[in-house]
């Protein structure tokens, strides 16, 4: 198992709450639940850079290195991927092929020599489909052509294409059926057994007690219990 940590140091979430203080082990699942807005999801925010948190640090240590996170694109570029709950809003471009879709965080895989090589591109993505089932007839047709579980797949292979020590899900599932709901949930368990650190945010709290080996709840922006095993 790696040595991967993610650290939250003293992070407040606005003036005057308590101070957060967490880490996050390598093959970590870790729930966030509470009432809609208290703060969970401003915390999963902070821990992907996409907001600026009232103080405190986020930070990735890797043999015993530690390196704070300033900003979403060093996030990112220190092995965080961000999965954004509302996929038609913040994650899909609607007018893009499904196959631009998926590669647009990750287009230096593709080109050689300056040029975008199409069949990279596709070979790349095809071990996704298979990975996540997605259910594609055409890899050049717009993304809305497919269902909302199938849109959430292929937004899921472009964060994982990003190869992450950390996967961020916001609402992974919202909107989704039954049959690729489980489909995920088998994926999310892979991945922590291959290692990755996954912090998942859902509005099901039934969902967490089956993915999530601990559980964060959130109240008014702070932390206010930390539960796992049998207390859950």
């Amino acid at each position: 198992m790696s040595d991967f940590r993610l650290t939250v140091d003293n992070l407040t979430l606005k003036d005057g709450a308590r101070p957060i203080v967490q880490t996050f082990k390598a093959g970590a699942i870790v729930g966030l639940a509470g009432l809609a807005g208290p703060g969970q999801q401003i915390f999963l925010e902070a821990l992907a850079g996409l907001v600026t948190p009232a103080s405190g640090q986020v930070s990735v240590s890797r043999q015993g290195q530690g390196r704070p996170l300033r900003g979403f694109r060093q996030a990112v570029a220190n092995g965080i991927a961000y999965l954004p709950s509302d996929r038609r809003a913040t994650g899909i471009f609607p007018s893009m092929s499904v196959l631009d879709n998926f590669a647009i965080a990750t287009v230096w895989k593709d080109t050689t020599a300056g040029l975008i090589t199409a069949a990279r591109r596709r070979e790349r993505f095809e071990a996704y489909r298979q990975k996540l089932s997605i259910k594609v007839p055409d890899l050049d047709a717009p993304i809305t052509t497919l269902s909302g579980g199938n849109q959430q797949k292929v937004l899921l292979a472009r964060a994982l294409a990003l190869r992450p020590d950390v996967l961020l899900l916001n609402d992974p599932t919202r909107g989704v059926d039954v049959a690729t709901r489980h489909v995920l949930y088998g994926v999310f368990r892979e991945l922590a057994a291959d290692g990755m650190t996954l912090v998942i945010l859902s509005s099901e709290i039934e969902e967490i007690l089956l993915l999530c080996g601990r559980l964060l709840v959130f109240r008014e922006h702070e932390v206010t219990a930390e539960m796992s095993g049998d207390a859950m």
